[in-house]
């Protein structure tokens, strides 16, 4: 398969269910295990992401997508940057019910490699940690390359791979020792949270993303480590 790879799916159409099914059960509590997990890092990437993209939004009619928005923290951030209701979509309902709840922008429900979107549509694209459970990664970059204007922006944040091999050894401690066993009891379901791990062991490395996002046709990519290299920022213009 050309994206993730969930426990006993044999091709993307079960692995798009097995995401779908598995994000959707543990919805209810994927805020508290999110912040709890990250010792409430998340929130600072997100506000990073914000900053790093506030160019692409100054337009006062810039029409921006979140895409797999989950419960909307990064859907909500970016409305209140904007000052109107941003767009926010994801494959699973149930994380959208969480969205709607926070009132955090305009939602609907869509397939991130076939979106219902009209060509060059979208001032700005955003993705925070979801891009890793798409089942055909380039696929996904293509059609984000599809839907955003000439002159916008995509920006993927998403965990990575740290360079450096003493920290990257505490992070991998940390991962699949530590990581799993409190993400389930959080969550209640542990076998999605030793899925977290797995999907970003098996995510490309930061340098192959970007090159995979100029495959795709986009320009003037680069991208930032956070926090040791545990998470990266990718950015590219049309």
């Amino acid at each position: 398969m050309k994206g993730t790879t969930p426990p006993g799916a044999q091709d993307e159409e079960q692995a798009s269910r097995w995401v779908r099914e598995k994000f959707g059960r543990v919805a209810h509590r994927y805020d508290r295990a999110n912040h709890t997990l990250s010792l409430n890092l998340d929130r600072t990437w997100r506000r990073k992401t914000v900053e790093r993209v506030r160019s692409a939004m100054a337009s006062p009619n810039a029409a921006v997508l979140d895409l797999c928005c989950g419960t909307g923290d990064l859907t909500l951030a970016l409305s209140r940057e904007c000052g109107h209701a941003v767009m926010g979509s994801d494959y699973s309902r149930p994380m959208l019910a969480g969205a709607a709840k926070k009132n955090a922008g305009v939602l609907f429900e869509a397939d991130a490699l076939s979106l219902p979107l009209p060509d060059q549509s979208v001032d700005l694209i955003t993705c925070a940690f979801g891009f890793r459970n798409l089942v055909d990664y380039d696929a996904a970059l293509r059609e984000l390359r599809r839907v955003i204007r000439p002159r916008g922006t995509a920006a993927i944040l998403e965990f990575s791979h740290p360079p450096g091999r003493l920290f990257g050894a505490l992070y991998r401690f940390y991962s699949l020792r530590v990581l799993p066993k409190v993400g389930g009891i959080i969550s209640g379901d542990p076998q999605a949270y030793s899925y977290l791990q797995s999907s970003v062991e098996k995510f490309p490395g930061a340098e192959e993303l970007a090159a995979r996002m100029e495959t795709a046709g986009f320009r003037n990519v680069a991208f930032e480590r956070m926090t040791g290299g545990i998470v990266a920022l990718h950015t590219g213009r049309v």
